[in-house]
């Protein structure tokens, strides 16, 4: 289901999805108000990422968004004025929620904004990011939440890890040569890219 936001006074503009023709959403997930969807997306069933509040949501190229993923952010405007607190800058724009290229978010994350998650960053399966930042080449094994922290570039946080301080933030550990899911996102974002040129050759 792809289709507008509605407007309120937080979301004064009905806008429809930008969806690049080589992503694929599947029938079953919905896309909804002002969201950008790159090139090579694969978008599974039960899906959810809603630009109906917090806005824009924007995905980049060759990411994944699995089964049962909610992206959705806090207010980013109230009668008019931007809500900066709920907003993140990511190479000169505004986000109230920023996914870069080539991140795996796995089955049930969410990724409630504001919030950042840069290029090449795995998302293990019932994670929550909120209100967070996670850097370039981490890996967030299942089950962990992340609030009100910034990760830094090439850290792994350890499964159901609770990660609500910056001190906290900052002693993660670094992603080394025998950290065993240093390369997992490479062959989960080969799988979905796969999934998505086969999905719309099909013309499913």
């Amino acid at each position: 289901m792809i289709h507008k936001n509605v407007k309120t006074d937080f979301s004064p503009a009905a806008v429809t999805p930008q969806i690049d023709p080589t992503t694929y959403v599947h029938p079953l997930a919905a896309v909804i108000g002002n969201v950008i969807l790159g090139k090579g997306i694969m978008v599974s069933p039960c899906a959810s990422i809603r630009g109906d509040e917090g806005q824009p949501l924007y995905v980049g190229d060759g990411s994944n968004v699995q089964d049962g993923v909610v992206i959705h952010a806090l207010e980013t405007e109230l009668n008019g004025a931007p809500v900066e607190k709920n907003l993140r800058e990511v190479d000169g724009g505004k986000y109230a929620v920023y996914v870069g290229r080539r991140v795996s978010l796995a089955h049930q994350v969410q990724v409630h904004g504001p919030a950042v998650i840069l290029d090449d960053t795995f998302v293990g399966m019932k994670s929550l990011v909120f209100k967070s930042a996670v850097g370039r080449q981490c890996v967030v094994e299942p089950g962990c939440i992340l609030m009100g922290v910034t990760v830094a570039d090439k850290r792994y946080v350890p499964a159901g890890s609770v990660v609500k301080t910056q001190a906290q933030a900052d002693e993660l550990p670094a992603i080394t040569d025998d950290y065993p899911m240093k390369d997992m996102n490479k062959g989960v974002v080969h799988v979905n890219t796969a999934l998505a040129r086969g999905y719309l050759a099909a013309g499913e």
